[in-house]
Order: C-alpha cells, then sequence, then structure tokens
C-alpha cells in the first residue's frame, strides 16, 4: 500500500489542505481525537504522518512532535509545509528510533494503509517510554466491511463481504474535481486487538465515533452514520 499512497501524494496534500474540503476530518474524526489524547507532555510521534495535518495540528496544541512516512513525496510535503514539524522517511515496522524515546504515538487513520500492521504496532510500542500511549484511529471495521444501500437517513446497511476476512478496501472519491484513491485494507477489530495483544500494549479506551448531532443537522442524509460508527479510536498505554 505504500507504493499506492506514494502515487497518490500530491492529490492527498490537495485533499487534506483545502479548507473546509475534509467535513470527515474537520467535524468529526479530529474532535474525537482530541478527546481521546492525553495532554502533551514528552516527546510525540505522528506515525503515518502523511502530508503532516496531525503534525501541525499536535505542534499548534502544544505537543513536541516529529512525524515519520514511508512514502518519500509524503515527507517531503509534510517537511516542507510553512508550519512544519519535523519529519523523517522510515517504515513504519523499522523506526529509526530507540528503545522508549516517546511517551505518547499518535496514529491517525493509517494502520488500515500498512501492509504489515501487526509488526507496525509492535514498532511503536518498543519506542514507546513504559507508561507512554498509543493513540489510533481506524474507518471502523463494520463500515469498511459494507456499504449503506442509499443516503436515505433510514437507509438499510449491507455487509458486502466478509467482516471478519482481511481483504483490500480501496476507494475512489470524486469530490470538488478532486478525484483520490484510497490504498487500504479491511480488518476486523479482532485483528488490531491482536496486534495491541502482541506487542505487550494494554487497551484503556474504545471510542466508535458516530457523526455529531450538529454534522446531522447540516445534512439529515447523515442520520445513517449515527447508526453505524464511522470511525473506532483506541487508547493503549505500555505497562511500566
Amino acid at each position: 500500500m505504500r507504493e499506492g499512497w506514494e502515487a497518490e501524494a500530491g492529490n492527498w496534500a490537495t485533499w487534506a489542505r483545502m479548507p473546509g474540503h475534509d467535513h470527515f476530518h474537520d467535524e468529526i474524526n479530529l474532535p474525537a481525537l482530541r478527546d481521546l489524547l492525553p495532554g502533551p507532555a514528552g516527546a510525540t510521534l505522528d506515525l503515518g504522518c502523511g502530508e503532516g495535518r496531525i503534525s501541525r495540528y499536535l505542534r499548534s496544541a502544544g505537543y513536541r512532535v516529529a512525524g515519520v512516512d514511508a512514502a518519500p513525496t509524503m515527507v517531503q510535503l509534510a517537511a516542507g509545509h510553512p508550519e512544519a514539524a519535523p519529519a523523517v522517511l522510515a517504515d513504519a515496522v523499522a523506526l529509526p528510533f530507540g528503545n522508549g524515546t516517546f511517551d505518547l504515538v499518535v496514529a491517525y487513520m493509517c494502520l488500515h494503509d500498512m501492509d504489515r500492521m501487526p509488526q507496525a504496532v509492535a514498532e511503536a510500542a518498543r519506542v514507546l517510554a513504559p507508561g507512554g500511549r498509543l493513540c489510533a484511529s481506524i474507518p471502523h471495521p463494520v463500515s469498511s466491511a459494507g456499504a449503506f444501500q442509499g443516503r436515505e437517513p433510514d437507509a438499510p446497511f449491507l455487509i458486502t463481504g466478509s467482516y471478519l476476512d482481511t481483504a483490500p478496501a480501496d476507494w475512489v472519491a470524486n469530490r470538488d474535481g478532486i478525484r483520490l484513491t484510497f490504498h487500504s485494507e479491511h480488518r476486523p477489530i479482532e485483528a488490531y486487538s491482536r496486534a495491541l495483544e502482541a506487542a505487550g500494549l494494554l487497551i484503556e479506551a474504545i471510542r466508535e465515533i458516530p457523526a455529531p448531532d450538529a454534522v446531522v443537522a447540516a445534512d439529515p442524509g447523515r442520520r445513517r452514520w449515527q447508526r453505524i460508527p464511522l470511525f473506532l479510536h483506541l487508547r493503549a498505554v505500555k505497562p511500566g
């Protein structure tokens, strides 16, 4: 999937940086992440930082943050932004940091885009200091396993394949003149839970993120996303 995201880096930067374009990020996912994060303390790693928008948000909120991504163009875009945090090129399964370097690892909308997700979680655990936390956001595996059969608030939701089986979950979005292919993989919740378990991390919090009332008020069709969660957020701690 790294090659896919490298090919889409320019499109992704346009998508992510266009003001008011990514409503799901601005109005649903990022506010939920804010509620999940511990306060700024020590060093923070933005894992799979992409073009750097979460690194920039964390920096603006007082976190001392560095980003890492495996796609060269993504790292160039992240490091070249006027408000950039430091960013380095590296594979998530071979991070160029010592054991216990970070007090917080943020994996925002990236673990489902990594071919070797369990190994990436293990690396995140390795670079966490004892007592440090991993905060992760992914598309909710229920939503990536199926689709609504319409835009009506009561439209039925259909599991279109297998919820339990890992499978490619690429999809194409066309909006405001931007065509973007999302390269990702569907995995059930248990796959992420087992990765955390194998890495020695203990789950502190699980959040299933629906559309807030304010989002539904602006577009009543989004009421369907109050029946099926859009995102899954996890916070796990490294014992110490």
